[in-house]
């Protein structure tokens, strides 16, 4: 498991995860964290075959926090000062988000809520040039409103579809507003005290908050081994492996180069989502991934540029998707 020490590259502090080979190779780094967020929304329409959205929200925040507990290095000791920080990051990182998502499953397709989730480094950036009050260079701000324009490309035609698909995508695009500040606050609280001991006490935090709505959810439950399956992965894996694998992926490669585990995201939701549920998903929605990712991409190109020609300042835009 983890061996409690830290890691420093490009300005991101992590725990050492230990993890074992084959899960130190680098592209595995990269890709497992994306494939296994994308496959994060197929989980939670399985789920709610079977358990009302609260009960998804609170069955994943349990099995991630008692799989996150297994790693020894997630009971490290944080900084007295930063605990009720990290209990706001629980709110706004765990409980929040992560609620909004099953309710938004029930008006929109799975692939569609993955495809969305394309944008959480668009939303994370602004929202980290609004805390700042800086305005983004030249090539950051092209790749907003690129990654902007393609975020309204895949919601423009669930929008039209009607009032409940409209609030399915206005849940998701809150949810990811959540993660934008979210991802902002934690970068500081796991320079200071490590990724793996803030992520498991934000999600103490969580499981409790969710655990009035959720434990009646699971309680009025109609139990199928598919949907059980489901949420063990979704909490087992979305929830906690992938955060350790993201966590591993920023202290050893460099926050900037770890975020390209977002362009996965996306992908994985709509092949998941097309093949396994077969979903229906607009030719426009499509096409506004791609513009998406593209835009993600040339502002992440942007901030790899700004970081090398300004070494102090390397870090100061880099974000961390989770789902």
């Amino acid at each position: 498991m983890a061996s409690g020490k830290t890691a420093r590259d490009n300005g991101m502090v992590t725990n050492a995860s230990g993890l074992p080979s084959p899960f130190t190779n680098e592209w595995l780094l990269l890709i497992l964290p994306g494939v296994i967020w994308g496959a994060s929304f197929l989980f939670i329409a399985e789920g709610l075959r079977a358990v009302g959205p609260n009960g998804v929200t609170f069955a994943r925040i349990l099995v991630g926090f008692a799989t996150l507990s297994l790693f020894p290095a997630a009971r490290g000791p944080i900084v007295h000062a930063d605990r009720w920080r990290v209990a706001w990051l629980g709110l706004l990182w765990f409980a929040l988000p992560l609620s909004l998502f099953p309710f938004a499953e029930q008006r929109v397709s799975s692939a569609l809520t993955g495809m969305l989730n394309g944008a959480n480094p668009i939303f994370t950036a602004l929202v980290a040039a609004c805390l700042t009050r800086r305005v983004p260079t030249r090539g950051v701000a092209v790749g907003l409103i690129v990654g902007l324009l393609g975020a309204v490309m895949v919601a423009l035609p669930s929008v039209g579809e009607g009032a409940s698909s409209a609030s399915g995508v206005a849940m998701i695009l809150l949810a990811l507003l959540f993660y934008g500040v979210a991802l902002n606050l934690a970068r500081p609280l796991q320079i200071r005290n490590g990724a793996l001991p803030v992520l498991w006490r934000a999600q103490s935090v969580a499981l409790l908050v969710t655990a009035p709505l959720g434990i009646p959810d699971l309680l009025r439950a109609q139990w199928s081994m598919g949907p059980l399956l489901a949420l063990l992965a979704l909490g087992a894996l979305g929830t906690a492996l992938a955060h350790v694998l993201a966590a591993t992926a920023a202290g050893r490669l460099g926050a900037t180069r770890a975020s390209s585990t977002a362009y996965f995201i996306p992908i994985v939701a709509l092949l998941l989502g097309v093949l396994v549920r077969h979903e229906r998903v607009a030719t426009l929605s499509v096409m506004g991934s791609g513009v998406l990712l593209a835009g993600a991409w040339a502002m992440r190109r942007a901030q790899e540029v700004r970081g090398a020609a300004h070494p102090a300042a390397r870090g100061v835009h880099d974000v961390r998707t989770a789902s």
